[in-house]
């Protein structure tokens, strides 16, 4: 192992940069000479690379985002495209690969792998939707930019006595959902896990009026369904004219907080290391606290977990 490249893939997440440099610095550390691929995929194959130090990723751990920018390339999905792709790895003689991303750009990594590069994947979604692993990269900020947002939207929906809805990220798994929610206080949370009934969460806001409540928050998972009908229904059944909040993208950027940047510094050595030890087709995971790698492949298998007990919490404390 004499050369080895990183690239960012699919969306952004705060924490990439960490992982970056940390892969970057530890390979300088080992003496490796490390590239960095732009805008993933499709940078690797129009051979968008160079070669990078420790002081290109000087001053990047707090940013969020990915200096090396990202992109979802349909060329790469066709067998033609990752030809030209592994034939820029060659041309560049670059022995491994690491890969910060979800489950597509993993799946990438391991269609590189089979043609013979190593490679290794690192979770970065803030979506924490990769089943095999407790945390994903940026999942931990994302949380924290929703609850600012909830805590903001909060004092307006107290001072019009109006039911809000919020909705966020998360078409296949209502983590972000499911944490901000009961971090923040939410009445009602709709998940994928858990779409609940229209009943439910009327009777809430029924219960909380009697007792004087002056808001009430719905967080809303956008794989849940769609805000404005949720909107109608309230309003059709219940004579509850809900306002809504749709983040968007907000969620994506922002300063890593501590946990990520930590998550990310420890995964981008234990990639670099894997490498080294001529490892392949490999993802890193985190569970109790400490770091593992598996397969791909069984990563990608890996069934859901949801943590029920986190959701019970809603149900025993939004009164």
């Amino acid at each position: 192992m004499n050369r080895i490249a990183v690239l960012t893939s699919g969306g952004d997440a705060p924490g990439m940069n960490a992982a970056i440099r940390a892969v970057v610095r530890s390979a300088v550390y080992y003496n490796l000479k490390v590239y960095g691929v732009y805008r993933g995929y499709k940078g690797l194959i129009d051979g968008s690379l160079t070669e990078m130090d420790a002081s290109s990723v000087a001053d990047i751990i707090h940013k969020g985002g990915t200096i090396l920018k990202s992109s979802r390339s349909e060329e790469f999905r066709t067998a033609e495209g990752r030809s030209k792709a592994l034939k820029v790895l060659k041309e560049h003689q670059i022995d491994g690969l690491v890969v910060i991303g979800g489950d597509g750009s993993f799946r990438g990594a391991q269609e590189l792998s089979e043609m013979g590069i190593k490679t290794i994947g690192i979770p970065g979604t803030i979506d924490n939707d990769l089943n095999y692993t407790e945390y994903t990269i940026g999942f931990d900020t994302a949380i924290n930019t929703v609850l600012e947002a909830v805590t903001k939207i909060r004092d307006t929906s107290s001072s019009h006595e109006k039911a809000t809805i919020i909705e966020v990220m998360g078409r296949r798994c209502g983590d972000l959902a499911l944490y901000a929610g009961v971090a923040g206080g939410a009445e009602s949370i709709i998940i994928p896990e858990e779409p609940g009934n229209i009943e439910t969460i009327i009777a809430k806001i029924i219960q909380g009026k009697e007792r004087g409540k002056l808001h009430h928050i719905i967080m809303l998972a956008e794989g849940s369904g769609n805000a404005s009908d949720l909107q109608k229904k309230l309003l059709e059944q219940a004579d509850v004219n809900a306002r809504i909040t749709v983040l968007g993208y907000i969620q994506r950027g922002g300063d890593p907080t501590s946990f990520d940047r930590i998550l990310a510094s420890k995964m981008g050595v234990r990639a670099v290391e894997l490498l080294l030890n001529k490892k392949t087709n490999q993802v890193i995971g985190i569970k109790n606290n400490s770091l593992f790698n598996m397969d791909i492949t069984e990563s990608l298998s890996a069934e859901r977990t949801f943590d029920r007990e986190l959701y019970k919490l809603t149900e025993i404390l939004s009164f």
